[in-house]
């Protein structure tokens, strides 16, 4: 097909986005009409663009202008998603709309399989390998279809010991989306900071993701508590066939609140329907022991599942200023051995 036959047309109808993005074997809630909205709320431009052959969708991608002190760029989170000999066009498409905003550069975290010809089609586009990772480029996920008592049969046996041994020390698993609920969740997550040295983000970023996402039912706040205390809170998308453990947050407990509280997770998202529950990030099996995923990747790990490896994030240089920034997120990864 060539892509002079292409038609590409920004999508203002969130019914189509989402029949469309929601129905491919690889996707996410990055992905979404409310990733989007989202985004524009914390102040971003965006652009959602569908290409056309006829009337008929072929792909769709979600660009966002990110603003940053080393300059702009554009970023395609997990995406171009559709068929692959529409990738060309979208590229050009990019390229066009960065020169127009002034762009340093351009990002792609493609949610496509990490495979020596994939690489090859990004290089045939002007992409490089990005210095840094943008989102998870290795991920977990648990197949929802079995029984929940299959499904705890197969974990791993710690895992359903310790999911067993909160309910018996009575630890309570709620649910919401209020302002008071993300409260909570970030009163820990500052916790969780300080114990593993990251950069977070804002309460008001945090507040805004549940706020768009809770106007379509795609987000729940799971709280777990221990006599009135809460120990443990998770922040679950839910998008398409799949459910996605986005943030996490606890404090340093014996009560085995998180486990328990992955398991209702778990649950529910079997209550809605969907087929995944994906755990997100973990480190490789060749990742050093001190790094700092090994845990939340052996806690991820016990609950069963299958590993998925992605392309690493792809970046196309627009500007000499692009390789400024190269060379300080080159320097920062090292420097914080990621």
């Amino acid at each position: 097909m060539q892509s002079e036959s292409y038609n590409i047309l920004e999508i203002k109808d969130r019914k189509i986005w989402d029949n469309f993005t929601a129905s491919r074997q690889n996707h996410t809630f990055l992905h979404s009409w409310a990733w989007g909205e989202f985004n524009e709320v914390m102040g971003d431009k965006i652009w959602r663009l569908a290409l056309y052959n006829g009337a008929t969708v072929k792909a769709v991608v979600l660009i966002i202008k990110v603003h940053a002190r080393r300059g702009d760029f554009l970023f395609i989170p997990h995406g171009p998603i559709g068929d692959r000999e529409a990738f060309p066009a979208i590229a050009r498409k990019a390229k066009e709309l960065a020169n127009q905003a002034g762009a340093n550069f351009i990002r792609i975290s493609p949610l496509v399989k990490d495979s020596g010809a994939n690489r090859k089609i990004f290089q045939a586009l002007g992409f490089r390998p990005a210095p840094i990772h943008m989102h998870a480029e290795t991920t977990w996920t648990l197949d929802l279809t079995p029984t929940e008592d299959e499904l705890l049969i197969a974990m791993r046996k710690t895992t359903r010991n310790l999911i067993r041994r909160a309910q018996r020390e009575g630890v309570e698993i709620k649910t919401g989306t209020s302002d008071k609920d993300v409260e909570i969740f970030y009163d820990l997550y500052k916790e969780t900071v300080k114990k593993h040295n990251f950069t977070p983000f804002s309460l008001t970023y945090i507040k805004n993701q549940v706020k768009i996402f809770s106007q379509n039912n795609s987000v729940r706040v799971f709280t777990a508590r221990h006599n009135g205390q809460p120990l443990a809170s998770s922040i679950i998308m839910f998008y398409g066939d799949s459910a996605f453990y986005h943030h996490g947050a606890s404090i340093q407990s014996k009560i085995p609140a998180a486990y328990l509280l992955q398991w209702e997770a778990i649950r529910e998202a079997k209550r809605r329907g969907h087929k995944f529950y994906n755990f997100w990030g973990i480190i490789k099996e060749d990742v050093s022991l001190s790094h700092p995923w090994q845990g939340i990747t052996l806690f991820k790990k016990g609950f069963g599942g299958f590993q998925s490896d992605y392309l690493h994030a792809q970046d196309m240089p627009l500007s000499w200023r692009y390789w400024i920034n190269w060379a300080i997120e080159t320097i920062r990864k090292k420097v914080r051995h990621l």
